[in-house]
Parts: C-alpha cells; sequence; structure tokens
C-alpha cells in the first residue's frame, strides 16, 4: 500500500481513537477525517485478530489518503508498516528506540504516558498521549485516579515532546486542559450526535490554548 506521507508531517491537533464497538463507526470517521489534517487517527481494536486489524487499518488508511489525515496503528509494527502509517506505542512494550530504525524517516511516533516513569520512557518519541486526565467515558473499568487539569499540565512538562490530553476530553472541558499540544478522544467525538462538529469544537479548543506543536 503506498504511504499516507511522502514527508515529514506535521502533528495533528486532534487524534481520534477507535471503538470498533460502534456500528457506524467508518462513517463517523468519515465525517471526522473530512475536516483534514489537523485530525488523525489512532486505528486501535484490542483482541481483533490480524487479518481483521490488518482490514480495519485499510479501510480507514483509504479515508486517511483521501483527507490527507495522519494514522497511527496501535502496538502493531508491522501492521504500521503495511499500511505506511505512523505508530503508537502503549504503555510497557517495546520502546520508542526499538521501533525507530524498522519505520521510513516520515514517520511519526507517538507513546502512552499515565506517570513519572512512563514521561522518562517517552524520550524520542514526536508526541505522548498522557491520560487519564478525567474519567474516560470508553473504559468504565479503568480504575486509575484521574490526573486533573493540573496534574496533566505538571506531567505534561516533564515529557521532552508535545503532549496530548486524553481521557475523558469533551468539547465542554477542554479549555480548562492548559498546557496541551492537543487532544486525544473516542466517546466524545465518535459517540457525539454530530461527530464532525464534535471535532470542530475540540479543535477550536486546541487552537485558542496556543500554537500547533
Amino acid at each position: 500500500m503506498a504511504s499516507l506521507a511522502s514527508g515529514r508531517v506535521a502533528l495533528p491537533r486532534l487524534i481520534v481513537i477507535t471503538d470498533w464497538q460502534i456500528p457506524d463507526l467508518l462513517n463517523r470517521l468519515e465525517q471526522v477525517l473530512s475536516l483534514g489534517a489537523s485530525v488523525g487517527v489512532q486505528h486501535r481494536h484490542p483482541g481483533a485478530a490480524d487479518r481483521l486489524f490488518f482490514d480495519e487499518g485499510r479501510a480507514i488508511a483509504s479515508l486517511c489518503v483521501r483527507f490527507s489525515n495522519p494514522l497511527f496503528v496501535n502496538g502493531r509494527l508491522d501492521i504500521a508498516r503495511l499500511l505506511g502509517a505512523h505508530v503508537h506505542l502503549p504503555a510497557g512494550g517495546v520502546g520508542v528506540g526499538d521501533v525507530r530504525s524498522h519505520l521510513p524517516a516520515h514517520a511519526r511516533v507517538s507513546i502512552a504516558v499515565h506517570d513519572a516513569k512512563e514521561a522518562e520512557a517517552s524520550r524520542g518519541a514526536d508526541l505522548a498521549l498522557i491520560s487519564p486526565v478525567y474519567p474516560p467515558g470508553s473504559k468504565v473499568t479503568d480504575d486509575r485516579t484521574a490526573l486533573g487539569p493540573q496534574g496533566f499540565e505538571a506531567l505534561a512538562r516533564t515529557v521532552p515532546c508535545p503532549a496530548f490530553a486524553l481521557g475523558g476530553i469533551s468539547p465542554a472541558n477542554a479549555e480548562q486542559v492548559r498546557g496541551a499540544g492537543g487532544f486525544a478522544v473516542i466517546s466524545s467525538v465518535l459517540r457525539a450526535k454530530d461527530p464532525r462538529e464534535a471535532a470542530a469544537a475540540l479543535l477550536r479548543a486546541a487552537t485558542a490554548a496556543g500554537p500547533a506543536p
């Protein structure tokens, strides 16, 4: 498959993480991704078989090519390479240094950060997704204590790359989060009555927070 980017790409301001329990997910993603390159998508599907995960990723990649969106693949370097996509590293897995040499020069690497120890492991990443800022709507069994806006800001200052706020972020509370290079979301956009408008509102909040990372 052709690469989604031929040169070093600018970071998005909003990353939408997939929730494959939503029956019309691809239709909702299409609405959101039509906003252009300022919106990225992270392909995530825990427990999916390899073939299904790849086919889902290929469908998303087609949308991303159409609207010039960056695509990140969660935890699967092999699938990311097949799709010509960027890669997201979950916490506690392989490190940035482990994957960087296996990616093309244009590829971005994002990494999950939840605490100070994981912040140290983010060295070399292009962006860190720091969570949970608020109790996440998509992970009702997540018992981690929410960082809150102040906790996010403190942790964001310790990572050597732009920090994206993840976990319970919505158009209603995004402007309360300071020091964010952008936002990463699931439910507040993909389960919104109007996904495109919800995403647009979060982009406006990201722009108000400061210049692009």
